[in-house]
């Protein structure tokens, strides 16, 4: 399921493709256009492809809205999500479902590794052991590539009420909080989703402040983290949105993210992590990329990029 609006030229060279892509397994692929006012839904109707269904929303809805209305329409027992922009293995349905299966999971997710948008491997993710995996997603979003990653069980989705429509970048966090306290989960280690990252991606183009939602989030699942004994990874979030600002050059605020992240938690890296992006705006020396390299080394984002063949099919 593929929520998009006014992005044809890239759901069509990424999202799409990698839908209707996908071997041994029988499947439809619904794409929600979230009121599109270029071509999109034009050259959606176009199409000729069985397999597609389209679901149109005469307004802009959000894109948990818009995620809602896919489950709503959707008819197999499984359901995948893709944003328009990622990019999927052949096998990804066909390798999650039968991990799904094996290990009586609810949902399952796989290996991610981050590629740019000429389609070459920046960096790989660590992935998450699925036993044990409900504490660790209550402290921080574990489970890389967001919307891209996931397979769940229709059913059990439509029971948990879809994604929150009061969220919009943290929607999919929230979301597998709840399925991992719905049932198991399973994991392919292998490398099966591409995470394109571009100019475009919601982190850095949606003007609302994610603060907010993360201060949401923390509210809804309170009582859970307590009763795991769980403490929220601020300071994580922080990392992530300064991330964001970084791949933007807008060294100045992602120095501001990390100076209050080191105050409100404490960090004294993160207070000279703030200070060095502060003096690289004053004194710009290098590239943001070596930087991020610096920043993620000994994170999630931090293990080599491994270069899977089945990139060579968007490039």
């Amino acid at each position: 399921m593929i929520p998009t609006r006014n992005r044809w030229l890239m759901l069509e060279r990424a999202a799409l493709r990698a839908a209707l892509s996908q071997e041994l397994v029988d499947h439809e692929v619904v794409v929600v256009d979230d009121g599109s006012t270029d071509r999109t839904s034009q050259r959606l109707e176009e199409l000729r492809d069985p397999r597609l269904r389209v679901v149109r929303l005469d307004e802009r809805r959000g894109v948990a809205t818009a995620r809602n209305a896919g489950i709503a329409n959707a008819q197999g027992e499984w359901i995948a999500f893709l944003d328009d922009d990622d990019l999927w293995s052949p096998f990804k349905l066909r390798r999650q479902i039968d991990a799904a299966r094996e290990a009586d999971a609810v949902f399952a997710y796989a290996g991610v590794v981050s590629v740019d948008e000429l389609g070459t491997a920046q960096y790989s993710f660590s992935l998450p052991d699925p036993v044990g995996l409900l504490p660790r997603l209550l402290a921080s979003s574990v489970v890389p590539a967001g919307c891209s990653n996931v397979l769940a069980r229709t059913e059990v989705v439509r029971d948990l009420g879809g994604f929150d429509e009061r969220l919009f970048q943290l929607a999919d966090w929230d979301l597998w909080i709840r399925l991992a306290r719905a049932g198991r989960a399973a994991s392919c280690k292998d490398v099966l989703v591409g995470y394109v990252e571009h100019g475009e991606n919601m982190l850095l183009t949606d003007p609302r402040d994610v603060r907010r939602e993360f201060a949401h989030l923390d509210a809804k699942h309170e009582s859970l983290r307590a009763i795991h004994a769980v403490e929220l990874d601020r300071a994580a979030f922080a990392h992530w949105v300064a991330w964001g600002h970084l791949r933007r050059r807008r060294r100045l605020r992602a120095a501001r993210v990390y100076f209050r992240s080191g105050i409100e938690n404490r960090r004294p890296r993160d207070v000279a992590l703030a200070g060095g992006f502060a003096l690289r705006a004053a004194l710009p020396i290098g590239g943001v990329r070596p930087a991020l390299q610096r920043l993620t080394r000994g994170s999630a984002y931090a293990t080599p990029p491994a270069e899977p063949a089945w990139l060579d099919l968007y490039r």
